[in-house]
């Protein structure tokens, strides 16, 4: 196996290859052909084509029957490039400004490390998963039978976090990224001329009731330890300056850290459009949709995970207690079904987390010095879950 050195130079041109080459949500041909080809060539089973364009590489070694699966993301976002680098993105309008590219890679310089030292006792399937920005990528993978096809016992996955110095890693049970829901409320009124409000039902009246009303699940019917964000963020209504709507229509999104809450939210939040709106006498039509599960960590794993963190990082690198993040991660999707956990790895180039560059920026890069901590990490997580 390369040294350090070597390792990174070799990881950094894998990442700006697929940097340069971006793919969006389940058209990532080329980034999975590449996965591809490289797992093959470190001599493993690979299949292609899960859930539309993911990747599975199964490497054994060993008797142990235990079977662990390690995911990266795939896709690159709809954004336009504006940073400089020599192998910025070729595609107009998609970029890799989440960092994906360098999960990518850094599963990949996992796969090496484990495929060469062979020090673990057990199999270990790589996880390479199209889709997680929209949050379908998971799903798509379990409907064409990924975990029936590849069977795991556990599943790990990990995201760079500019927010985080470089070098350091957190997790912790429980909640670390947030679900995230979708709600439409259509509110329908009486209207009429603006200088006779009470000829009709203003629902632009109700409508406010309504989003003010919605701020008390929040500060009144969640635990005050919990995270619970409610956000309404459209507004729509077919009237004109001098004309009272008869209909509104309110769009907005919620994010919560287990499935209780989210029950909860969902139900409070139809109780309140409804009284608000009878009391006004106007009708509604309330939709609530899932598009992310909560990314609930187990705590048997993540004590693996911490482990494997403090044998590559340090201790004093180590967060088992980090603070949850509320975006969404479409990797929650697996830990519905198999013990896992997901972890933080730290990206940011300078100790404040104000002073880099945040992901979905359209000058984000990834940085190229955490490529073989992840990498180290991943293949740390394979040594501690399948001892020889």
């Amino acid at each position: 196996m390369e040294n350090k050195k070597e390792l990174k130079e070799l990881l950094t041109n894998w990442r700006h290859r697929v940097h340069a080459c971006p793919e969006t949500a389940f058209e990532e041909v080329k980034t999975a052909a590449f996965v591809a080809e490289t797992l093959k060539k470190m001599g493993m089973e690979v299949a292609e084509g899960i859930g539309g364009t993911g990747v599975v590489g199964t490497l054994k070694c060993g008797t142990g029957d235990k079977i662990i699966g390690i995911r990266a993301d795939m896709d690159a976002i709809n954004l336009e490039e504006t940073g400089t680098p020599e192998y910025k993105s070729r595609v107009p309008g998609k970029m890799h400004g989440c960092g994906h590219d360098g999960h990518v890679t850094t599963l990949l310089g996992a796969a090496k490390i484990l495929s060469e030292t062979k020090d673990f006792n057990g199999t270990v399937r790589f996880i390479f998963q199209p889709a997680e920005e929209p949050g379908k990528g998971s799903v798509a993978m379990m409907k064409d039978g990924l975990l029936e096809r590849f069977p795991i016992d556990e599943i790990y996955g990990m995201h760079n976090m500019p927010s985080l110095y470089q070098g350091k890693i957190g997790t912790r049970v429980g909640g670390i990224m947030a679900s995230e829901d979708n709600f439409i409320i259509e509110i329908n009124g009486k209207g009429g001329h603006a200088s006779s409000p009470h000829m009709g039902i203003d629902p632009l009246v109700v409508a406010s009731q309504v989003i003010l009303g919605l701020q008390t699940i929040v500060s009144r019917n969640a635990n005050p330890l919990e995270s619970v964000v409610i956000s309404c963020t459209e507004l729509f209504t077919d009237g004109a300056h001098n004309a009272i709507p008869s209909n509104v229509k309110i769009l907005g999104d919620t994010r919560s850290f287990s499935p209780e809450m989210q029950k909860l939210i969902e139900t409070r939040m139809e109780t309140v459009v409804k009284g608000i709106c009878q009391a006004a006498g106007a009708g509604y039509k309330f939709t609530y949709t899932h598009e992310f599960a909560p990314t609930v960590n187990w705590k048997k794993c993540v004590a693996k995970a911490v482990k494997a963190a403090e044998n590559t990082v340090g201790a004093e690198n180590t967060d088992s207690n980090c603070q949850p993040w509320a975006a969404s991660e479409d990797f929650g999707r697996f830990l519905e079904k198999v013990p896992g956990c997901f972890v933080f790895l730290g990206s940011g180039k300078k100790p404040k987390a104000e002073d880099n560059t945040a992901l979905h920026n359209s000058q984000f890069d990834y940085n190229d010095d955490v490529l073989v901590t992840g990498a180290e990490f991943m293949a740390e997580l394979a040594r501690v879950c399948l001892p020889e």
